[in-house]
């Protein structure tokens, strides 16, 4: 970073003035926190929060309320306790109580026992960290303490490896001048080191005696949810000294190289910042769910208006007819007038006409759930052998909506990352190295196949190092000087430190994954970093160990986007190595390099075509008068008071000019197994993928690029770096303007005049191109705003792909709710670290990679697995069953339920609206729980429209679900339709047959227990043929579901007319023989089967029709696969195809300055160191595209999208 010097400026104790403390402003309702060391009973004066942390909703006292209290928000359960309170009243009630309440206790307890599991594992979660141990000082002395006794103020012990345990200020540790080193994977995963320092004022407390003496107060700023901030001072000794985020350690970092430290606890629980960004746990329901309580209110107004017409009905008929019957027919001593009969009568309606949404829907709909839940857990191809990890459905209420996912927010590191980093390929003098030919002399793909390269050589190689191309260590041996000097540079050009903890076993501390695969790249050829100084750098070249004089180090940064390194070797040779993106270098090599540059862009090409991450490294020899000015000019700079910064960098940029090129190297950030192609699949199925990632802008665009999202045939890439307001509206009005220009351009309709503000959203639903976002944190900040987040939404929304930068997890969290504020779309976010918990908790289901990062986010999501590829299986599979199962199964559940309760209205014309049940009230109890719900249930749980392979291979089959096309108001009144027109031909049909019908013997048919049995009867056949239709995938369990159903009906029917029952209750089964009676007679028969056939005949000729006329897509799929069962099965393999163009910025460093300064500076030594595109794309015009451009929510371009043909 600059010539060393004792001590950098940004490690220094800085006393700071006496003002600071009248300057503290309000955060929150905390004004200031004050916190004094080893003094409990002074720091509980506050009541600060302890380190018990929960997150479990419930406990033993409060469950049975407040879970009672959530059911019964459910308007169901509502509707029905007022239908049991109903029928306790005995003048009101024509249906026994235990109709109803045993199927909503059945309901009720349900629901609390699967409430109860998941509370008991949040509990066993939060007891499983609450219950860690830490080594607290109490009293001068060191004792063991679980977590949740750790309280603000006390010193706690750390050791290497383990977690932070709340929001510690850093006093001292085992590392020279206070250093440690921590990973913040849990925080904003990166899991790469960093470094933090404790103030050299507390870092000589060293022990244990002189901590306990340790009496300072720190006052500080409030809890917030600020990861990368904190602003607080120390007094201690009648001094002052300031606190920065650089002193502190955060709850969820890990300790990482540093035998033990020492902190004291400033935030703890749910005050610490790591709880402060984790958000609250909010009750998810579907979109389902929440269409089914507007529809229950619907059809609870629609039996208020039957009742009120039957109630009427009845005081006309008492008023009118029923007024002649009284001799003998006399009114309840109650009613006084035929008004008062219809108010009774209306109750009464009420309560036999309560099953046209009856409770069994939603005992039906959990074991459903439940169903789709366990396949989900057994499906093996969601296992992942190698980590011995099933995919897992955490909660049973969300499997439905996985079918209509729009919007991905996805994690990079961990989620499409393994976060290894792999020397690949390289490019030395114009020779490219690290590709495996096959014997014809082409590329070949196939690493696996080949043996890598043997380096037992060198005794001090990684033996985890793998290299495919053994022509590059040939070269080595043959002693080749470019190439022995590109490894040089590799070897002394870097931040990285060395320990070595026994002969022979390096551990490099590494800043960036980046600079650890180089180094480790450098060590295996040949060229092993051993150890540095303040000063010198030992480099074993060839087993030969050689000490270069560290002269300066040119650190990295964002802007300059490379880093030198200044050394002398032991000649006396001075030379400057420098390594950084090739757009930078380019503009910096001499002109004899030229030639050299153009090989070796058309080398950088192919890396980028294959998603790597690429470096250009070269060197330039510096005589000694040359230096010495040189650093003479940044010694002036480095002390100068004003403009510090760019002076040093102006110097900097002075002697990295006419550089010698050596070549490039390639990284490969591995992504997880499948993720182009999963990210490919879901595009074709219309979802939109974000990732919202904690890292640095180059290390995410470049995953952008090898995942596929980001692509060099797009129209533009958007990038929005504005650091005020104004700046990032004019760059989000900026990128939006350049759409809609590409619309004109293109000759989309547009006419030429500007568009005015209320039309730029229906411009932005027709932009043509292919546009990508790109958007860093700070301007992401101002975008969030409330007048300016609709401004960023609707550019981002136009966009195929979008990316977020140095993110907060809160910010990750706000970006998903903007979503499903204004786009009323179902979101998914799926993450693997602490950092994401707040985004997973927010969408509408949140998925948890089970990864590197710890298991805060599977704890905190819905479903689980361990690769970002299960993920297509997920939405595509599992997803668009449950959808299609849960359509139809609440299609068919209110047909049915329709077609059996208004039997009873049209039957109320004809008894004199006395609220007379058609049927026996056993078989209106029996109706849903025995006759008609294992069908249904075996529909729901089984039913399939296409195979699982047709799923994935047609992504198009699942925009239905996305559109809300399988059940919505419009099918829910065709269903609604369907079941009243059934309810007036059973009811009819029979009632007019009965009219003149007689017996064989001659006697009246038309009988009450005669009429009721053809009814339900014909009602049970009915529905049974129409269950039958709807099924599209029959197993051995719909056919014993269906037919035995039926045959149960038979059985009760005839043992509830049976002798034996009479005998033994004679007041409840007084018709006996009735049944045997009735269905002995043909014209009965003859009556059911016209009854059937009138009711179902339409149906199936309307399904024809629209089969015929107006297929769907799945309707085509299932007729191509027909088709292709009678040719001959023709293999088919996808084939990879790597993106070509030129998209190289590779230079994927920290996003902090480097360690430079900090190397340079000596304090961080230790006394003994000083010794898929594979899919056919084609625009589609199918009638899905119809149907979502009038899509009002929608901003997406349906132009842009790519499909599959059938």
């Amino acid at each position: 970073m600059t010539i060393p010097k004792e001590m950098p400026e940004k490690w220094s104790q800085i006393v700071i003035p006496q003002k600071w403390s009248e300057k503290c402003t309000v955060w929150g309702t905390e004004e200031e926190r004050k916190v004094r060391a080893n003094d409990r009973e002074y720091n509980e004066k506050f009541q600060y929060a302890n380190n018990c942390i929960k997150t479990s909703k419930y406990n033993v006292i409060t469950f049975l309320p407040v879970n009672l209290f959530e059911q019964f928000q459910e308007v169901a359960n509502t509707y029905f306790l007022f239908l049991l309170i109903l029928q306790l009243i005995p003048q009101i009630s024509s249906l026994s109580w235990f109709t109803t309440i045993v199927p909503l206790v059945l309901v009720l307890t349900i629901t609390a026992v699967k409430d109860a599991t998941d509370d008991y594992f949040r509990h066993k979660s939060d007891n499983q960290v609450n219950n860690r141990q830490s080594q607290v000082l109490i009293n001068g002395i060191l004792q063991n303490e679980k977590w949740m006794n750790v309280r603000v103020g006390d010193i706690i012990k750390l050791e290497n490896n383990q977690f932070v345990a709340a929001d510690l200020l850093l006093l001292s540790s085992t590392e020279p001048h206070g250093l440690c080193y921590i990973e913040t994977a849990e925080l904003d995963g990166e899991t790469n080191m960093k470094v933090r320092q404790s103030l050299p004022v507390t870092s000589e407390l060293g022990d244990t005696n002189k901590l306990a003496k340790f009496d300072g107060e720190v006052i500080c700023e409030p809890p917030n949810n600020k990861l990368d901030k904190f602003a607080g001072t120390l007094y201690w000794k009648e001094n002052k000294y300031s606190l920065s985020n650089q002193n502190m350690l955060l709850r969820g970092c890990m300790l990482r190289n540093t035998e033990l430290c020492f902190g004291l606890v400033i935030f703890a629980g749910p005050d610490t910042k790591l709880m402060q960004n984790s958000g609250r746990t909010k009750f998810k329901r579907t979109s389902i769910d929440r269409l089914m309580n507007t529809l229950v209110l619907w059809i609870f107004g629609f039996l208020i208006c039957m009742g009120i017409i039957l109630a009427i009905g009845n005081s006309i008929w008492e008023h009118e007819v029923g007024v002649r019957f009284q001799i003998y027919l006399l009114w309840d001593e109650a009613v006084d007038s035929a008004f008062f009969s219809g108010f009774l009568s209306f109750w009464s309606y009420i309560i036999i006409l309560n099953t046209v949404v009856p409770i069994s829907l939603y005992v039906s709909v959990e074991v459903i759930r439940l169903g789709h839940s366990y396949f989900i857990n057994w499906d093996r191809k969601m296992y992942c052998a190698r980590k011995n990890t099933p995919a897992e459905a955490r909660t049973t209420t969300l499997n439905e909506e996985l079918g209509q996912v729009e919007y991905i927010f996805s994690d990079k590191t961990g989620t499409l990352t393994q976060n290894i980093m792999t020397f690949n390929k390289c490019s030395i003098n114009g020779k490219t190295y690290g590709d495996i030919m096959d014997v014809l002399g082409h590329k070949s793909d196939l690493h696996e196949r080949c043996e890598p390269v043997d380096f037992s050589f060198n005794p001090l190689a990684d033996k985890k190092f793998t290299f495919y191309d053994p022509s590059l260590l040939e070269a080595v041996k043959l002693g080749n000087q470019f190439v022995h000097e590109f490894f040089r540079l590799l070897s002394l050009c870097h931040t990285v430190m060395s320990e070595e903890k026994s002969e022979g076993q390096l551990y490099y501390k590494a800043q960036s994954p980046d600079e650890g695969a180089l180094v480790t790249a450098a060590r295996n050829f040949g060229f092993v970093f051993r150890f540095r100084t303040p000063k010198t750098i030992t480099v074993h070249e060839m087993g030969k160990p050689i000490t270069y004089e560290l002269l300066a180090i040119l650190d990295f940064n964002n802007i300059r986007k490379r880093m030198s390194v200044i050394v002398r070797n032991p000649e006396g040779k001075i030379c400057l190595y420098c390594k950084g993106a090739d757009t930078i270098l380019f503009e910096r090599l001499h002109h004899s390099s030229q030639d050299l540059m153009n090989i070796t862009n058309d080398h950088l090409n192919e890396y980028a075509a294959d998603g790597l991450r690429t470096l250009v490294l070269a060197y330039k020899e510096l005589d000694e008068l040359c230096y010495e000015e040189w650093a003479e000019k940044l010694f002036q700079a480095s002390i100068s008071l004003d403009n510090r910064d760019e002076k040093v960098a102006l110097v900097y940029d002075e002697i990295e000019q006419d550089m010698m090129l050596l070549g490039a190297t390639a990284i490969e950030d591995k992504l997880q197994e499948g993720v182009p192609e999963t990210i490919a699949i879901l595009t074709l199925a219309n979802i939109k993928i974000w990732v919202l990632t904690g890292d640095k802008q180059e290390t995410a665009v470049n995953i952008g690029y090898s995942c596929k999202m980001l692509t060099d045939d797009m129209t533009e890439v958007f990038i929005i770096t504005g650091h005020t307001v104004y700046d990032v509206r004019e760059e989000l009005r900026k990128a939006r303007e350049k759409m809609i220009d590409s619309c004109r351009a293109l000759g989309n309709g547009f006419s030429q005049e500007k568009v005015s503000p209320p039309r730029i959203t229906s411009v932005l639903e027709a932009v043509s191109g292919e546009y990508a976002l790109i958007i860093n944190g700070h301007s992401l900040a101002h975008a969030l705003e409330a007048d300016m987040e609709q401004e960023f939404l609707e550019t981002a929304c136009a966009c195929k792909a979008v990316i977020c930068c140095r993110v907060t997890p809160l910010q990750k969290a706000h970006v998903v709710e903007l979503v499903k504020k204004y786009k009323k779309a179902v979101t998914l976010a799926i993450g693997d670290g602490a950092n994401d918990v707040s985004m997973i908790k927010t969408a509408h289901i949140g998925v948890g990679i089970s990864g590197q990062e710890g298991i805060q986010a599977v704890l905190a999501s819905d479903y689980s697995f361990s690769q970002f590829k299960y993920l297509q299986r997920l939405l595509l599979v599992h997803g668009r069953w449950s959808y299609l199962r849960m359509c139809k199964f609440l299609c068919y559940f209110f047909y049915k339920n329709f077609a059996f309760t208004m039997v009873h209205f049209w039957f109320g014309f004809f008894c004199g609206f006395s609220a007379q049940t058609v049927y026996d009230q056993y078989f209106i109890t029996l109706y849903n729980i025995v006759y008609t719900s294992l069908p249904v249930l075996a529909m729901g749980i089984f039913d399939q429209d296409v195979p699982e392979m047709r799923s994935l291979e047609y992504p198009k089959l699942y925009e239905p679900g996305q559109l809300n096309l399988l059940f919505n108001k419009r099918e829910f009144f065709i269903c609604i339709a369907q079941g009243i027109y059934t309810s007036v031909v059973i009811f009819f049909i029979p009632y007019g047959a009965f009219a003149k019908a007689t017996r064989d013997d001659g006697i009246q048919l038309s009988d009450y227990q005669s009429f009721a049995v053809t009814v339900a009867t014909s009602l049970v056949i009915v529905v049974s043929v129409q269950i039958g239709l709807d099924t599209g995938y029959w197993t051995a369990i719909n056919h014993f579901f269906i037919w035995g159903s039926l045959a149960v009906y038979f059985a009760i029917l005839f043992a509830m007319h049976s002798d034996g029952l009479f005998e033994m209750f004679p007041n409840q089964f007084r018709f006996v023989g009735n049944a045997q009676n009735t269905l002995a007679q043909p014209t009965v028969w003859i009556t059911i089967f016209l009854t059937t056939v009138v009711c179902i005949m339409p149906v199936v000729a309307f399904r024809f029709l629209k089969l015929d006329l107006k297929p769907q897509l799945s309707d085509t799929v299932r007729y191509t696969q027909l088709v292709r069962k009678k040719q001959k099965p023709q293999h088919r393999c996808m084939r990879r195809v790597g993106r070509t163009g030129s998209r190289r910025s590779g230079y994927a460093f920290s996003h902090q300055e480097g360690f430079g300064e900090l190397i340079t500076s000596g304090k961080n030594m230790r006394l003994s160191s000083l010794a898929l595109s594979s899919f056919a794309t084609r625009s589609s015009s199918s009638w899905i595209e119809t149907l979502r451009k009038k899509k009002p929510d929608n901003l997406s371009s349906p132009s842009g999208e790519k499909t599959l043909k059938v």
